[in-house]
């Protein structure tokens, strides 16, 4: 199955686009002390380290498993899903199918709860592998786990214990299951399109309701006039501050990736094209220097960003929702230009560099059962 590669498009050459994400892979997969997020541990197991909280998480796991079958890394893939359904998958209790969020490196919990961006990218992470290697034997039987977690994520609390992970009245993902607001970063309509195609039947049109909900929230919550998104907001999309959390800060950078991705698997429309110019238009005269904290009507602080290669990375993904526009262009050439990430913290910076090039590359692609044959 062909797919759109920007970079080629904007002239960049095909082997070296190639080996840059080999390359990239090997930074962050492999033996380099200064740029790796990824540990083996045991004899078939391995796990994504948050290098600046020393801890692993639901995010990195769930990130590194879609990294791993977007290029064909069944052995890496398969490391990461039986260390987190061996250590993070909860049987018992309020979170009941869900996974821990944080664990130490030796497998023992942090939290006993869960952070739904982790969830919806295992689900199609193991939806992916089940259509590109085939289901093996539990827990390798990728997608019976994966209908089950999505089974678990909106019918959670029907019984009385427990939450759902999706508001059912108004179909909008949780920041947690526990309480009711949202983060504008966790919604991606562009996977709940793919869910309602492989979920169980019964769900399936709960999550075509959930695809449209996300596309109206965040309308909501993205500035009209900067593009920026808080980290947390409430369900009518104006920001949450209870907790500090109500600016545009790190969480907030991966909407205009999760646009760009949409943008590659189902085309751009003329909102997320409005989106993505804002965001670039936004950082256009600022150096990743001094990139900072900001409100989302473009105020900043004096606090700097945490993750300057991150936002680079996010940035230059939006251009897949706006390849004609004026930031377009020169966003991914910052991009291009901007190396790996060295130092403790390298994690979430890295990932989303992984992810940027990915998508920019024609690499970042949905895998069907048809397009594994």
């Amino acid at each position: 199955m062909g797919q759109r590669n920007l970079l080629l498009e904007y002239g960049y050459d095909a082997k070296v686009i190639e080996a840059k994400v080999e390359q990239t892979w090997e930074l962050l997969f492999g033996d380099h002390e200064a740029t790796r997020i990824y540990y083996p541990a045991g004899d078939d197991m391995g796990y994504m380290l948050d290098t600046g909280n020393l801890d692993v998480r639901t995010e990195g796991m769930s990130y590194g498993m879609m990294m791993a079958v977007q290029l064909d890394k069944k052995d890496v893939f398969d490391r990461l899903w039986r260390w987190s359904y061996q250590y993070m998958y909860m049987t018992s209790g309020e979170n009941k199918g869900y996974f821990a969020w944080s664990c130490n490196t030796d497998g023992t919990k942090r939290s006993n709860g869960p952070a739904p961006d982790g969830e919806e990218y295992f689900a199609l992470a193991l939806f992916f592998a089940s259509h590109r290697w085939g289901d093996g034997a539990a827990p390798l039987d990728y997608g019976v786990k994966a209908r089950v977690l999505l089974h678990d994520c909106i019918h959670n609390g029907e019984d009385g214990v427990g939450y759902p992970m999706w508001n059912p009245d108004n179909k909008l993902i949780k920041f947690v299951p526990n309480c009711e607001y949202s983060d504008p970063s966790y919604h991606l309509p562009h996977f709940y399109e793919l869910f309602a195609l492989w979920a169980n039947e019964a769900d399936r049109p709960f999550w075509r309701e959930a695809a449209e909900a996300s596309r109206d929230y965040l309308k909501l919550a993205c500035h009209p006039k900067t593009g920026l998104a808080p980290e947390y907001a409430h369900y009518d999309g104006t920001p949450n501050d209870d907790r500090g959390y109500g600016h545009f800060f790190s969480d907030s950078y991966r909407v205009a990736a999760n646009i760009g991705l949409e943008a590659l698997w189902f085309g751009a429309s003329e909102w997320m094209t409005q989106e993505a110019e804002l965001i670039q238009a936004f950082f256009a005269d600022k150096h990743p220097d001094d990139y900072r904290r900001y409100t989302i009507a473009g105020e900043p602080f004096e606090e700097r960003s945490l993750h300057p290669v991150g936002l680079i990375a996010t940035n230059a993904t939006a251009s897949l929702a706006a390849p004609d526009r004026p930031y377009a262009r020169e966003s991914v050439a910052l991009f291009w230009k901007t190396p790996v990430r060295e130092g403790e913290r390298r994690y979430y910076d890295n990932c989303l560099y992984l992810f940027a090039l990915l998508a920019l590359s024609g690499n970042y692609r949905i895998w069907t059962a048809k397009a594994a044959e």
